[in-house]
């Protein structure tokens, strides 16, 4: 399962700086416990020397079990050495006599106590302090500390989360510069506008760009060059076929392959416009003015005869008149593949309409409609790759035609539509193409 760069980012810098926020105040803790002592201490030194400087007599400390004491709690008691009966108090709050001032830590039933001893000549001075209340103030101060993290802790958050997205944005710009690229586009990607960490990826995608160019330049080459060199000799076996046909007209063998010669030919002529066009993909044509009627009519006439021969009933039923400022060899390809591909499919005696008019959004239209079979609805995306063929059977076809109708008209920033002619019964074609071409509208 993919995941996020940036939302793991995200949670990573929340996650640490929640367990930054336990580590600080922790550490807060631990200085805020070492001042309280030494204050605490400090303190507890003083009003035992004070004391020792008055007349003494004995004074005993009173705990409640029941009270909450602070910080500022002290319990002092005064004994005197002839007189230690109170040390067997059950709370053990006093320490036994000792011979040196000092600071004494004894476990009570109430928990640790921290006392303040001085011994003098005839008494022994303790101030005592609850432990446990020392450990509360310096929680206290600690969480007085972290307060003001916790209240920045969002808006840190969300400033990390900012920064985080506009530190990734080149990554989301390198991602949808690949995006939005047309799938035959491999001009290298400029790298003037990325960061550093992102070059070495930049540079292997354009040098794969590079072999993929090459490679593509490589075949479209070699298709030319086999078709170009398939033509003549096709070509002579077709006409030497041809007068064996003449002279034997029953010979059975000869006219199978005189269909087969007439397919490869067919093939070679459609690998020939296939290659030509890929060529002309990366040069710029120059567009020019021109009548769209005209351009269907020569295709029509250069295509009668194979239709006469088939008895096809091959016309105009739409013919209004349309200027187009537009490349005109690729539009002529267009409509003469589109007729070729009906001649093709549509059975003896049938019917092929041809139209051309204006559609309500001002694009020039061209629609061919034929008598034949027609396709199936979910095959209409696979007759438009190259080499795919619904009808397997002995009429001449390449699976190219459609391929490079569709292709050119891409090209000419058009569309093409497949559908089901509602009054011939087979196969609607209709092409939509802008009828001002600009060159930047041109697509690769």
């Amino acid at each position: 399962m993919h995941y996020s760069l940036k939302k793991r980012l995200i949670w990573g810098t929340s996650i640490f700086s929640v367990i930054l926020g336990c580590i600080l105040i922790f550490t807060a803790y631990k200085v805020a416990l070492q001042e309280v002592y030494e204050i605490l201490d400090t303190q507890m030194r003083y009003l035992a020397e004070r004391t020792a400087e008055y007349p003494l007599k004995t004074v005993s400390s009173e705990f409640d079990f029941h009270k909450t004491y602070h910080e500022e709690d002290l319990f002092v008691d005064i004994w005197a050495y002839k007189d230690q009966a109170h040390l067997s108090h059950h709370l053990h709050l006093l320490v036994p006599p000792v011979t040196q001032a000092g600071f004494y830590s004894h476990k009570t039933s109430n928990g640790l106590i921290r006392t303040y001893v001085l011994p003098l000549k005839d008494y022994q001075i303790q101030i005592s302090q609850q432990e446990k209340v020392r450990e509360a103030f310096a929680w206290e101060l600690a969480g007085s500390m972290f307060i003001p993290y916790l209240i920045i802790l969002p808006f840190a958050i969300f400033a990390l989360a900012a920064i985080i997205r506009r530190g990734l944005k080149p990554i989301d710009d390198f991602k949808n510069e690949l995006t939005h690229r047309d799938s035959e586009e491999l001009t290298p990607i400029e790298v003037s506008d990325y960061p550093q960490e992102l070059l070495p990826t930049i540079d292997e995608m354009n040098r794969l760009f590079e072999r993929i160019s090459k490679a593509q330049n490589e075949q479209k080459q070699f298709i030319a060059d086999a078709a170009h060199e398939l033509r003549t000799p096709v070509t002579a076996l077709n006409l030497q076929t041809k007068i064996l046909i003449s002279q034997l007209p029953e010979h059975e063998s000869l006219q199978n392959l005189s269909k087969g010669l007439a397919r490869i030919q067919h093939l070679v002529t459609q690998l020939l416009a296939l290659a030509k066009q890929d060529v002309s993909l990366s040069v710029i044509e120059p567009t020019r003015a021109f009548q769209l009627n005209d351009v269907a009519l020569n295709c029509v006439e250069q295509l009668v005869n194979l239709a006469m021969q088939k008895e096809i009933d091959l016309g105009f039923v739409r013919n209004e008149p349309i200027e187009m400022h537009s490349i005109e060899p690729t539009v002529h390809s267009i409509i003469f593949n589109l007729i070729d591909n009906a001649i093709k499919y549509t059975p003896h005696e049938g019917m092929i309409n041809i139209s051309v008019f204006t559609a309500t959004d001002g694009d020039a239209c061209i629609q061919i409609e034929d008598s034949g079979a027609g396709i199936d609805p979910e095959h209409y995306d696979k007759v438009l790759k190259r080499f795919y063929r619904v009808h397997h059977h002995l009429e001449v076809g390449s699976g190219l035609g459609l391929s490079i109708v569709d292709r050119a008209t891409q090209r000419l920033g058009g569309t093409l539509t497949l559908d089901r002619s509602l009054e011939l019964g087979g196969l609607s074609v209709l092409v939509k193409l802008p009828k001002i071409l600009h060159v930047h509208e041109t697509r690769t």
